[in-house]
């Protein structure tokens, strides 16, 4: 479909709106406010269009986008999973869609219960003693997070200066740590993809503020010595940090708390019901061991024999992060979400996830090289050096899988793995979406071998070709103006 952009539609004079002139307000003169030189002195530009050309062209441009609702979506580290519509329903209801933040307390009595019920659901699922819904995404998690381990370790006279980081970590965590002030170790893999103990032994000391890991990692691998890594870090003083991006491979098998963990944060836009994407909203509570409760956000969410009340002592917290307390129409998904499947339902979504990921890297093995020969978690990396040697680099595969009816998996990430493309199916795709993903895979392994070129030139069955991403980064086209050969910005 050939969408024209909303400036084809334009026509002198056409409208989508009349105002009354018998409008009580006064005409409004810019020189007597603005200072001349403030003043625009040429046309905005706007498009002149009537109110079907908008509908339309909006309309056109949705059927364009492809999501978890189009089809599969097996984007490596993102969890981009269906998401149950009843949920959406329940974050519409006016007594949840309709409320004013500065609204009394007592006449959004309901809401609150509700997000005290998810902290405390939070807390059971992570093993953490107190959770605040305050974030409002994962890596504002990860700050939150970290600006408490340094609160903390400030309130014990210790001046700590370095955060630890693995190799294979999500790019977020080291810039996390390097804005709460932080400079920022790498901690190397062992052949297994796991965090290497030795390496971390020799990297703890008393600088050592603490480590941010995720479990299962970004190689979709659980760390086999989480003990052993808990019990090196708190022995040189430092705090284990968990990043809940992965949190959708463990639920209800096993806790971070459990695992040795002092602060959390829980990805809900990823892991329990909200659609994920286009810049938002998001939500990453952050859960902590009691300890660093006094270091939360505040206000926090109480509850006494008149209800639930919002505590506005400052105490020891880092303070707010967010205006009001998070974005509740995320929250009310996750309850929602949380409620309806239950403790045996999300353990269930943690174990197909799981099987799904593994089912799908042993069909691909074949054609397709894994650099660790582990059972995986939720997710695999594959790496595509025979592919590239035979003239089909990772993202040429990405771009042709497309084609084929699918979104591509991520590729070049993590950084440790050569031409890395890692691909994440979820618990909500059928045994049979993912066989046909697999036959593509396998198809355009044999396309490489007969035609490289059309995988160079891919994908060839979309509105938008590939770009010349060089050229793209140097020289972006970014306005109607500049498309149509001028130069100006408007």
């Amino acid at each position: 479909m050939d969408v024209p952009v909303i400036f084809e539609r334009s026509r002198p004079g056409r409208r989508g709106v009349r105002f009354d002139p018998r409008n009580d307000v006064p005409p409004f003169d810019p020189a007597s406010k603005i200072p001349p030189e403030l003043l625009r002195t040429t046309p905005l530009g706007l498009p002149e269009v009537a109110e079907n050309d908008v509908v339309r062209h909006y309309t056109a441009l949705s059927h364009l986008n492809y999501g978890v609702d189009s089809g599969f979506y097996p984007l490596g580290s993102c969890t981009m999973k269906y998401n149950p519509k009843v949920n959406d329903w329940a974050a519409s209801l006016p007594g949840f869609a309709d409320v004013h933040p500065l609204q009394p307390e007592y006449t959004v009595q309901g809401l609150l219960e509700l997000m005290y019920g998810l902290e405390e659901g939070l807390k059971e699922l992570s093993g953490m003693d107190a959770v605040s819904l305050q974030p409002a995404a994962g890596a504002h998690g990860e700050l939150t997070g970290i600006l408490m381990i340094r609160a903390y370790l400030a309130d014990r006279g210790e001046k700590r200066t370095t955060i630890l980081v693995p190799d294979s970590a999500h790019g977020t965590n080291p810039a996390s740590a390097a804005m709460a002030g932080y400079q920022v170790k790498v901690v190397p893999s062992n052949s297994r993809g796991g965090v290497d103990v030795d390496a971390l032994r020799g990297l703890v000391n008393g600088q050592t503020a603490g480590l941010m890991l995720t479990n299962p990692n970004t190689l979709g691998l659980f760390e086999e010595d989480i003990l052993e890594i808990a019990d090196v870090v708190h022995q040189a003083g430092g705090l284990l940090y968990y990043d809940g991006a992965n949190a959708n491979a463990v639920m209800g098998r096993v806790r971070p708390g459990d695992m040795g963990f002092d602060v959390v944060h829980l990805n809900l836009h990823k892991t329990f019901s909200t659609p994920h994407g286009g810049g938002g909203p998001g939500s990453g509570p952050v859960g902590v061991k009691s300890p660093l409760i006094p270091y939360l956000p505040y206000p926090r969410l109480t509850r006494d024999d008149q209800g639930f009340r919002w505590n506005d002592s400052r105490g020891r917290s880092i303070g707010k992060v967010r205006s009001f307390y998070g974005n509740v129409g995320v929250l009310v998904r996750a309850y929602a979400y949380l409620r309806s499947q239950g403790a045996q339902g999300l353990k269930e979504v943690s174990e197909t996830a799981v099987l799904n990921a593994n089912y799908l890297l042993k069909r691909l093995t074949p054609d397709y090289h894994t650099p660790y020969a582990r059972t995986v978690k939720h997710e695999f990396v594959l790496s595509l050096t025979e592919q590239k040697r035979r003239g089909g680099k990772a993202l040429d595969v990405a771009k042709r899988i497309i084609d084929y009816g699918f979104y591509p998996p991520t590729v070049y990430f993590p950084l440790v793995v050569d031409e890395a493309l890692m691909v994440e199916p979820t618990e909500t795709e059928s045994k049979e979406t993912l066989d046909r993903f697999v036959d593509a895979m396998h198809a355009i392994n044999q396309e490489i071998d007969r035609d490289a070129e059309m995988l160079h030139t891919a994908p060839h069955h979309t509105v938008v070709r590939r770009f010349d991403e060089a050229a793209a980064a140097r020289r972006p086209v970014l306005t109607w103006a500049q498309l149509k050969g001028g130069s100006g910005v408007s």
